[in-house]
C-alpha cells in the first residue's frame, strides 16, 4: 500500500548506518496501524522513528499539506524540520511557530509543504485563516503532546484537530508515561510503544550528592564544575533570573558559560545553543526549556541547581545524560534548608569536591558569525572554501558550521581567529562583501 518511488538513501544521508530497535518497531507500527503511542525517552531518536513511516506514506502526485506535525514549542519544531531536511528528500517542508513572521509563513504556504510542522496556536491561526487546505491531511502527528497539554494548548488542539476531516493516522509521541489521552484527539485504543525505562532498569545513570554549606549553592558549583576535568555539563535551575545570575557569575570566576531560558529572544536563545553545541562555551545554565526537543549534544554531566517539583521533569533533565548505551551522571547540588522531594531517593552517594579549585580550560573554539545565509545563496561548502582558502584555516581549524536563512555561524579554533579575521579583512565570498566578526556572546540585559 505504501510504495515510494524515491530511492533515496535516507540512512546514509543522515549519518546512521541502522535504526534502533525502538525506531524499527516504531515504523512497522506506524505504516500498518491507525492510532499509535510512541513512548520512548529523551534522546532516543523518536523524531526520526515517526519521520521515516511518514516519507513512506507521502504521495508524489500530491500538491497539499499531507501531514500536519503539532509541536509544543518552536525549538522542537526547528530541530524535526532539520531532521527532515538532513534526510535529503524531494518533498519540501514548512515550520510555523509564534513570534516568526506570519507574512513570510503564508508566502511559503502558498506552495504548500508535504509537511508542516507548528505549535498549536500558530497552526490554528493559519487553518482559521484559510492560509492552506487540510483536505489532504491523512496524517497527524503530536509530538510530546504530554508538553503541549501542559502548556493549555488543549482548545487550539481541538480547533485543529476537528478540521482535518480526512484523517486516517494519529501518531502520539511523549518521553512520558501516563499520560490521559484527551478524548479530541479521537485516538482511540492506540497501539501502545512503551520504551521508557524505570530508573531502576537504566543502570548507566548515577545520582550524586553534592551538599553545600552555604544557602547560595553557587559556590559549591563552582567546585563540582571544577571536578569535571573540563567536560561540558548542563546546568538546570526553576528560573530565568537564576539562569542568568547563576551564567553570570561562572563567567566571573573564569568559567565560559551561557544561559538559556523561555524570556529570552528566539535569536538570542538560537545564538546560545550553537555556542554550546560548537564548543564555544561549555557550560548551559537553563530551565527546564532545555529539557526535552533540543538539539545539543549527549552529556556526561547534568546538574540539579535547583530540583524540578515534578518527577517527570527530573526524568527529562536526566534524559540529556546516559542515552541508549552511554553512562552519565546527575547530580544533586543541595542546601539542608531545601524542601526534601518525594521522588527522590536521598540515600545516594555524597560527592566531595570542596578541593576542585582547577578552572576547566577555556573553549578551543569560538564561534564566528557570518551576515550571510542560505537566502543570500550561501551554503556549508562555501563557507568552508572561504575559510580555508582565504582565511587559511586548515581542516582541524573549523568545527561545526550552522547555516540560517539570512546568518550563519562557523566554529574556529581559539587560537587562530585572530590570524583569520586579518586575513580575511578584504575578501568577498560568492563576490559579495559580508560581515565576518566574533560573534557576541549572550549577555544580561540591563534592567
Amino acid at each position: 500500500m505504501y510504495t515510494n518511488p524515491h530511492s533515496t538513501n535516507l540512512l546514509l544521508n543522515l549519518g546512521i548506518e541502522s535504526l534502533n530497535e525502538m525506531q524499527e518497531i516504531a515504523q512497522d507500527a506506524i505504516l500498518n496501524d491507525t492510532n499509535i503511542l510512541l513512548l520512548s525517552p529523551t534522546g532516543s531518536g523518536k523524531t526520526l522513528a515517526f519521520l521515516l513511516p511518514i516519507f513512506k506514506m507521502l504521495q508524489v502526485d500530491c500538491k497539499d499539506v499531507q501531514c500536519l506535525i503539532l509541536v509544543p514549542s518552536r525549538e522542537l519544531g526547528l530541530q524535526i524540520e532539520q531532521v527532515w531536511k538532513k534526510m535529503g528528500t524531494d518533498y519540501k517542508v514548512n515550520v510555523c511557530y509564534g513570534g516568526h513572521s506570519i507574512e513570510t509563513e503564508i508566502k511559503n504556504l502558498s506552495n504548500p509543504p508535504a509537511i508542516l510542522i507548528g505549535t498549536p496556536g500558530r497552526i490554528a491561526d493559519h487553518i482559521d485563516r484559510g492560509t492552506f487546505s487540510t483536505n489532504n491531511i491523512q496524517t497527524l502527528v503530536l509530538d510530546e503532546f504530554d508538553k503541549s497539554l501542559q502548556l493549555g494548548f488543549h482548545e487550539q488542539m481541538s480547533f485543529i484537530i476537528a478540521r482535518l476531516n480526512n484523517l486516517n493516522k494519529r501518531v502520539l509521541v511523549s518521553a512520558t508515561s501516563d499520560i490521559e489521552i484527551p478524548k479530541y484527539t479521537r485516538v482511540v485504543n492506540p497501539t501502545i510503544l512503551d520504551f521508557i525505562l524505570s530508573e531502576d532498569e537504566n543502570s548507566n545513570l548515577s545520582l550524586k550528592m553534592v551538599v553545600s554549606k552555604e544557602k547560595d549553592k553557587i559556590n559549591s558549583l563552582f567546585h563540582l564544575l571544577c571536578s569535571f576535568k573540563s567536560e561540558a555539563a548542563i546546568i538546570f535551575c526553576n528560573h530565568r533570573e537564576a539562569a542568568e545570575r547563576i551564567s553570570d557569575t561562572l563567567n566571573e570566576k573564569g568559567i565560559y558559560s551561557t544561559y538559556y531560558h523561555g524570556g529570552m529572544d528566539q535569536d538570542e536563545r538560537e545564538r546560545a545553543l550553537i555556542q554550546f553545541r560548537n564548543g564555544s562555551v561549555s557550560y548551559l545554565i537553563t530551565t527546564d526549556l532545555a529539557a526535552r526537543g533540543l538539539d545539543i549534544p549527549e552529556m556526561k554531566h547534568v546538574i540539579h541547581y535547583h530540583l524540578p517539583l515534578k518527577e517527570d521533569e527530573f526524568t527529562h533533565r536526566n534524559g540529556r545524560t546516559a542515552r541508549m548505551l552511554a553512562s552519565g551522571t546527575a547530580y544533586i547540588v543541595a542546601h539542608e534548608s531545601e524542601k526534601k522531594m518525594e521522588y527522590l531517593d536521598y540515600k545516594m552517594p555524597v560527592l566531595n569536591i570542596e578541593n576542585s579549585i582547577t578552572l576547566p580550560k577555556a573553549p578551543d573554539f569560538q564561534t564566528i558569525y557570518v551576515s550571510g545565509g542560505k537566502k543570500n545563496k550561501l551554503n556549508k561548502i562555501d563557507i568552508v572554501g572561504f575559510f580555508s582558502q582565504k582565511g587559511k584555516l586548515e581542516k582541524g581549524d573549523l568545527g561545526l558550521i550552522e547555516v540560517k536563512d539570512f546568518i550563519s555561524f562557523a566554529a574556529v579554533k581559539s587560537k587562530k581567529v585572530k590570524e583569520f579575521l586579518a586575513n580575511i579583512r578584504d575578501e568577498k565570498m560568492k563576490g559579495k562583501k559580508f560581515k565576518i566578526e566574533v560573534a557576541r556572546k549572550v549577555i544580561k540585559k540591563e534592567e
